[in-house]
């Protein structure tokens, strides 16, 4: 397993979640998982690695020597333990973010990935030449992994003895390419022949991810529907033919989450903890969490907002519709962080209704949890989400998740209709235009259903039983890795 983050090591987003749980899954189901990833700063684990290889790595023509550390870590429930492997060379990854500083990309990102992957082959061969360990699948997490592949697939004579190895691509969101000016190819080593419209060219830039996705074996993504949406000009990002030329397609599975860390009956950051039995806990953490963010204690919904503030995110037309929510007896909490416009106005709107909206600007991961659990509602506008974490952690706490109608959010809430309510699989609430009026539409419709108290608890009865372990996804994995 290769990534540029995993929890509990370094984090951006999503993927790092999504790493650090599916090796653990798949360790605890008796397969033996090393993960790969850049030794930066920071990580909490720094003190307890050895080192365990040291090679030299072409990068930009030059040599370069890395060091690679490792921590065994023992996984409850396993017969043995998960192998972490770090690619230590401190004038690419000791730095003060993983991909950026002050908002701005590295200038350099291309040279750090070009250097890592080509670090995790040496690693692959190393362990496989060394007699260590039979490696029989290689799987790449987005752009910043993906010229594993290109480099597997085109330099054969190179890496002499991982013929048989097989290489899946997980694609976590098509908004991020890996796109550099088209005059560093050079610092690739590829063959001149790959700069070209059916290779990594694209638009006289170079494409890391398209790379990836022509030469991985297979090409997975974390959401049965997205992995439909991204075959379409909406959602491709430009490489929709690319992708709809792979014969095999693109498999979608739905992620799960750490149902051990996110469980309201022993989280140690609540007020109280609670069960589907007995949601007494959640009017406490309510209470709690108005306290907390200096907001009447009243028994009004309690509609939460929880992620990144971007365009991406439809968060845009929530402000839009900040009037009309005011002119209902309803409050809202927001955490997190993102574009400085969408951040000021919500400034602004705080300001304005100080009684009626808590702000937490910044990501505060206890506050994520007793958001949570203190809400009664999630707001997800997303206007493509592949798959989509917060309204998994929603349903498992009994806040009612909100959401549009895309990728990952379609496949994991089931929509609050006649049918779904008298069959008891309704768990939430879905609109589909990316628009004020149609997000305003299931709002009402939410608060209305909210007063019909024995259908409001149905909808969270039903929500906190669904199955969101890493144990389903993990299995089928390791059905699409046996395929291969």
């Amino acid at each position: 397993m290769a990534a540029s983050e995993a929890v509990p090591y370094a984090k951006t987003g999503g993927l790092a979640d999504v790493v650090g749980a599916l090796v653990i899954e798949l360790t605890k189901a008796g397969h033996y998982v090393t993960l790969l990833m850049p030794g930066y700063r920071g990580r909490t684990s720094r003190e307890s690695c050895q080192p365990a290889m040291r090679f030299s790595i072409p990068v930009d023509g030059k040599p370069v020597d890395v060091t690679v550390e490792e921590e065994n870590v023992p996984v409850i429930g396993a017969l043995h333990r998960l192998r972490v492997l770090f690619v230590r060379y401190d004038p690419y990854f000791d730095r003060q973010g993983l991909y950026q500083q002050d908002h701005h990309d590295y200038p350099d990102n291309l040279d750090r990935f070009i250097l890592f992957c080509r670090a995790v082959l040496e690693v692959v061969r190393n362990l496989i030449e060394t007699g260590e360990k039979k490696v029989d699948v290689l799987h790449l997490h987005d752009w910043q992994t993906a010229l594993c592949a290109v480099y597997l697939k085109t330099f054969p004579h190179e890496y002499k003895g991982l013929e048989r190895l097989k290489v899946l691509l997980s694609l976590h969101n098509m908004g991020y390419q890996g796109i550099f000016p088209g005059q560093q190819f050079v610092k690739t080593g590829l063959l001149p022949s790959l700069f070209s419209p059916s290779g990594l060219e694209f638009y006289g830039s170079i494409n890391c991810l398209k790379g990836g996705i022509i030469f991985s074996d297979a090409v997975s993504t974390v959401s049965p529907t997205y992995a439909k949406e991204i075959m379409t000009a909406e959602y491709g990002c430009g490489l929709e033919g690319v992708l709809a030329s792979r014969a095999d397609g693109v498999r979608g599975i739905t992620n799960g989450i750490d149902v051990a860390t996110w469980n309201p009956e022993t989280d140690s950051y609540l007020a109280a903890q609670y069960t589907a039995a007995d949601l007494s806990g959640k009017q406490a953490c309510k209470r709690a969490l108005q306290r907390e963010l200096g907001l009447p204690n009243r028994d009004v919904p309690l509609l939460a907002v929880i992620g990144r503030l971007t365009f991406q995110k439809g968060f845009d037309l929530l402000i839009d519709m900040i009037p009309e929510l005011m002119s209902l007896d309803t409050q809202i909490v927001v955490l997190g962080t993102g574009d400085h416009h969408l951040e000021q106005q919500f400034i602004a709107a705080n300001t304005r209704y100080p009684n009626r909206i808590g702000l937490c600007l910044g990501f505060d991961e206890g506050m994520a949890h007793r958001i949570e659990a203190g809400s009664d509602m999630l707001i997800m506008p997303s206007r493509y989400e592949p798959c989509g974490l917060s309204q998994l952690y929603s349903l498992r706490y009994g806040t009612v998740p909100i959401v549009r109608r895309t990728g990952g959010l379609a496949d994991t809430v089931v929509p609050y209709r006649p049918s779904t309510v008298k069959s008891r699989c309704a768990t939430g609430f879905h609109f589909i235009d990316a628009s004020t009026d149609s997000l305003l539409s299931a709002l009402l419709l939410s608060l209305h259903v909210y007063k019909e108290r024995q259908t409001w608890q149905s909808l969270i009865h039903t929500g906190m039983k669904t199955d969101l372990s890493w144990d389903r996804s993990a299995k089928l994995y390791v059905e699409l890795y046996r395929g291969l």
